[in-house]
């Protein structure tokens, strides 16, 4: 790019910057010294890597979304949490939102994410360890009771039963007299990660893409500021994949949804808006700061160039961070507090919309109150204190930063082009290849490959493969985990721990047998049916499911009457 291009770009941008709302705020070094909103290239200097750089609040977006960076509005801090019955979440919840949190972010038990009521034979020994346990739409009335659900966003973490737990939470905003039209949120939703990763699914993939095809229509027609769907690489990351093959499964699980949302006949530039992202944020700085910018860089070319998106907010992609789970270790837990603030600033760095920091004992345990805040505090110390809010995209321009960016976005490129050749499509080019074959495929050349990948084994086998490199390199002493493989002696004790007493499963079954017994069970019974009917046909099925939440259907009931019509999903072992 030229100079005089570069001096156009910057005007641009100085023109949006002027006319964008900014925050109160001393944007100074510590020192005082003023700093510019944000830095390019000299005045009158050519830099052909502006193309692909960009400004803040620009097509192709890799500097971020808004010509103010953090200056118009911070991340959100919203944080993770769950454990034990609603009681002592909401508990949780309170404390957080008083401690600075800007929005809720649920996390489910292991029987709740697999579509089991607590008092189910599978539930044994698992309700309220991972998360709360939420069995009805009175359980969600716990957990949200004192907070106004018309007064703050709500992230729930959860995809295999997404849809019925999504359906709780709007009969609990009902009983609270919030109209449903306003919420604003996150649901996961996020299938086609289950089972490239985590492996909590019900159905078989058909079936999980109807649901949340009738999802997105749903909410585009009557929640528009709710989003259906948070495209998740953070359980890929996890699994033990490389930043390259997490950035590129997430984003191509997002183009898989954007094919369906089309294939539906609605409005591509309707719908992406309600499309968001959940990444890892990992321990090497500099390659997770590339990663997020070359997310931008690659889902708005392809949201424009492929799927006709022609509205900014529908190329956008926003993203919600979390530090790295897996990097954390039970050795010298203290430790944990450094990288996850090594961590949140990688986020920060790359420009997230909101974020999670983990606490420094949740490798053994759910976090304490006291682990809790320091990881709330985390974000706090980096928001109030660093200087990072003042300046967009601070390490754009840096050799080292673009250099990772571009190669980290070839190596994503080079993985579209393996998953659609699992499709049968093949080229070098994979946006064009998406482009020209969409009207070969039932939904779109993206959702063909990945639905073969994941039903041959191949994203297991990638992230094994991965993860196995790793493995090896810890072993043979190529890379290092302090407190693990080197630097053992400490003089730290052991932790005390938050633990889950058997009596929150006792309890919970205690209430959910009253509340069947207390409840209108002929209409329960008249609402499976139409979940079944609905499910026999093409009807959208959110309102009969909503109709059986709101007469306290459990989410076993409701999940194992989708059983009955659509069986469930076993994974090929013999691959």
């Amino acid at each position: 790019m030229d100079a005089d291009e570069i001096a156009e770009g910057r005007e641009r941008w100085a023109k949006r910057y002027a006319s964008a709302a900014k925050r109160e705020a001393d944007f100074t070094t510590l020192s005082g010294l003023e700093v510019e909103p944000v830095y390019g290239p000299p005045e009158g200097a050519n830099d052909p890597r502006m193309a692909r750089i960009g400004w803040p609040g620009e097509f192709p977006f890799t500097r971020g979304l808004y010509p103010t960076g953090y200056r118009g509005r911070a991340w959100t801090i919203r944080q993770f949490s769950g454990f034990g019955n609603a009681e002592q979440t909401n508990e949780r919840y309170k404390m957080l939102l008083g401690a600075g949190g800007g929005g809720l972010s649920v996390a489910f038990d292991m029987p709740t994410l697999m579509g089991r009521d607590s008092d189910e034979p599978e539930s044994l020994g698992e309700v309220g360890h991972c998360g709360v346990a939420i069995d009805s739409t009175a359980d969600m009335d716990r957990l949200f009771d004192g907070i106004g659900l018309g007064g703050v966003t709500t992230s729930m973490t959860i995809s295999g039963p997404a849809i019925p737990i999504f359906c709780m939470y709007l009969a609990a905003a009902e009983r609270q007299g919030v109209d449903i039209s306003t919420l604003d949120g996150t649901l996961q939703t996020d299938i086609h990660k289950e089972y490239i990763a985590q492996k909590e699914w019900l159905f078989p993939p058909e079936p999980h893409l109807r649901l949340i095809g009738d999802l997105m229509e749903y909410c585009a027609e009557h929640i528009p500021r709710y989003k259906p769907l948070s495209v998740s690489g953070y359980h890929i990351r996890e699994a033990g994949s490389t930043a390259a093959q997490e950035l590129a499964f997430t984003l191509a699980d997002g183009f898989s949804y954007v094919e369906l949302g089309l294939s539906r006949g609605i409005d591509v530039d309707v719908f992406a808006p309600g499309l968001s992202f959940f990444f890892d944020a990992h321990i090497d700085f500099f390659e997770e700061i590339a990663k997020f910018r070359a997310a931008r860089r690659i889902w708005a070319k392809w949201l424009r160039d492929v799927y006709g998106a022609k509205t900014e907010r529908a190329q956008w992609l926003r993203f919600h961070t979390q530090t790295a789970g897996v990097s954390l270790t039970a050795q010298q837990p203290y430790n944990n507090v450094v990288r996850t603030a090594v961590e949140a600033l990688a986020a920060v760095m790359g420009g997230t919309n909101s974020l999670h920091t983990n606490a420094l004992d949740e490798t053994l345990a759910l976090p304490t109150e006291q682990s809790a805040e320091i990881a709330l505090r985390t974000q706090a110390v980096l928001r109030e204190e660093t200087g990072v809010v003042n300046v967009a995209d601070p390490l754009g321009g840096s050799w080292y930063v673009e250099a990772l960016t571009d190669k980290i976005e070839a190596e994503a490129e080079d993985l579209f082009l393996q998953i659609l050749a699992l499709g049968g499509e093949t080229g070098e080019d994979p946006a064009a290849i998406a482009r020209e074959a969409a009207e070969r495929h039932e939904i779109g050349p993206v959702t063909s490959g990945i639905l073969r990948g994941i039903e041959d084994g191949w994203f297991n086998a990638q992230i094994a493969e991965a993860a196995f490199t790793y493995q090896q390199q810890l072993e043979d002493g190529t890379k290092h985990i302090v407190g693990v493989t080197k630097l053992h002696d400490t003089v730290t004790p052991d932790l005390e721990i938050l633990r889950i007493s058997g009596e929150v499963e006792q309890g919970q079954n205690a209430m959910l047998a009253e509340r069947r017994a207390g409840r209108d069970n002929a209409a329960v019974e008249r609402a499976l049916a139409e979940i079944i009917t609905a499910a026999k046909g093409t009807t959208n099925l959110i309102g009969p499911i909503l109709d059986a939440a709101r007469a306290e259907a459990t989410l076993g009931e409701i999940c194992g009457a989708l059983r009955i019509e659509w069986g469930e999903y076993r994974e090929n072992t013999a691959i």
